[in-house]
């Protein structure tokens, strides 16, 4: 199995082309938001809200690590990711503009909106949410890159089966990202 090399500079490009695309899917009509392809499927607005919670739950881990790691006076170089969570990350990466494994979501995952009373309104402020939430990943991994990244690590939000480092932390999230973003290609296809 090859070495999965992170950086941060691939990590920040990523993220913003994400947000970019969220962005120009907030400019849709509500409709094509709130309507799922089939009755079980989620709707864009509803993979939007799980990715709020998702990265939710990740937000004050890792904000206490950071109140924790020591600062380095090293440039930001390549991590390479351990084996185990190389594993989980590539489980969440799409390939080829597929997701791989469909895997059922944990109830605390689920969104909780109601399809009926998703209003405008509403809808924004699952939005407003996002961007506050990916402003504050992407602070993150500028931040990482002057600190001692080995020093701490971060119990995954599924429990401490999977624990990060932070460049491993942040390529999961960016992969789970990246996959929902297939499926909202596909909700909207």
């Amino acid at each position: 199995m090859a070495s999965l090399l992170i950086t941060s500079e691939n990590q920040i490009q990523r993220l913003n082309q994400i947000v970019n695309k969220v962005k120009e899917l907030q400019a849709l009509d509500v409709s094509q938001l709130t309507t799922p392809p089939h009755a079980k499927s989620w709707n864009v607005v509803e993979v939007i809200e799980h990715l709020n919670i998702a990265y939710g739950i990740y937000m004050p881990k890792l904000d206490e690590a950071f109140s924790k790691m020591p600062t380095l006076d090293a440039a930001p170089n390549e991590f390479k990711a351990r084996t185990w969570q190389k594993i989980v990350i590539a489980g969440q990466r799409p390939k080829n503009g597929k997701r791989k494994w469909k895997l059922k979501t944990l109830k605390r995952f689920e969104p909780l909106l109601d399809k009926q009373t998703l209003t405008q309104e509403k809808i924004d402020a699952v939005y407003e949410t996002f961007f506050a939430h990916h402003a504050h990943l992407k602070e993150a991994i500028l931040k990482s890159r002057n600190k001692d990244l080995t020093q701490l690590k971060i119990t995954s939000a599924i429990g401490p089966i999977v624990n990060f480092y932070l460049p491993e932390c942040f390529e999961f999230l960016l992969c789970h990202l990246e996959r929902h973003m297939v499926q909202i290609d596909e909700i909207l296809g």
